[in-house]
């Protein structure tokens, strides 16, 4: 059954709330898998962009990241250095009302809206789709180095349709030209298939749509799993291939 991207979205940030409010103190201070962030930083990352959602303008007005040579990883790494230091209790809070409130306000907004987003205006729906990617993709750097469990949903045919939507735009920030290009995904279930593209295109890649989300979210090589790429710019194609902005 195809569910509705923002009761998914309401469904994953649910699922990582089931897991943060298993934290131990300790856990709290711990590492995550995001390069010099701890699981405190993670959490703190995911409630001020939350907050962002919150407050966009709707219309086509300037993204907000528009400056030249300004990268989305440099600025959350500012926005994250000049609020670190809130007490877990504090922080899992400030996550859960900007959270929680995000699937509705998206939902809200009527067909048409566009909004400000990192390097473009986006859909409501889009935007949505956005925000489960990341909370996915951060939650396995939560989850992985404290030996957590977090279990792999039908969820991911959004971020994987993103992932699929936006090669054009991996392609191009990689300097390369735009290749139509067929994915065949085995969802989470082990028999579900899920497709996206054109069948007929010259390349296509196939395998675990899991591994296939991972790969976009530059958390597995695709050298580290066991997906297919067939055809030419195949192999770039999953080479470049992204579900956040960059």
């Amino acid at each position: 059954m195809v569910t509705d991207v923002f009761d998914d979205l309401a469904a994953e940030y649910r699922q990582l709330d089931a897991a943060l409010g298993s934290l131990t103190p300790g856990q709290w201070s711990h590492p995550s898998a995001a390069a010099g962030w701890t699981v405190s930083d993670v959490v703190l990352h995911l409630a001020q962009t939350e907050e962002t959602v919150g407050g966009l303008p709707p219309g086509e007005s300037e993204p907000l990241l528009s400056a030249a040579g300004t990268t989305v990883d440099g600025l959350a790494d500012e926005m994250v250095a000049a609020e670190r230091g809130m007490a877990p209790e504090d922080l899992l809070a400030r996550w859960r009302k900007a959270a929680f409130a995000t699937p509705g306000a998206l939902r809200a907004w009527p067909p048409g809206t566009r909004l400000p987003w990192v390097r473009t205006s986006l859909s409501p729906r889009t935007l949505a789709t956005t925000r489960l990617a990341e909370h996915w993709a951060h939650a396995q750097d939560i989850a992985l180095p404290l030996g957590l469990p977090y279990p792999d949903t039908a969820r991911l045919r959004h971020v994987a349709w993103l992932a699929h939507r936006t090669l054009p735009y991996a392609f191009a920030l990689d300097g390369l030209p735009d290749v139509p290009v067929f994915c065949d995904l085995t969802a989470p279930d082990g028999t579900t298939r899920w497709t996206f593209g054109d069948p007929a295109a010259p390349a296509r890649i196939t395998g675990p749509a899991a591994e296939f989300c991972r790969v976009g979210a530059r958390r597995l090589t695709p050298a580290q799993t066991g997906l297919t790429a067939e055809g030419p710019r195949a192999a770039d194609a999953l080479r470049v291939v992204r579900n956040y902005a960059a």
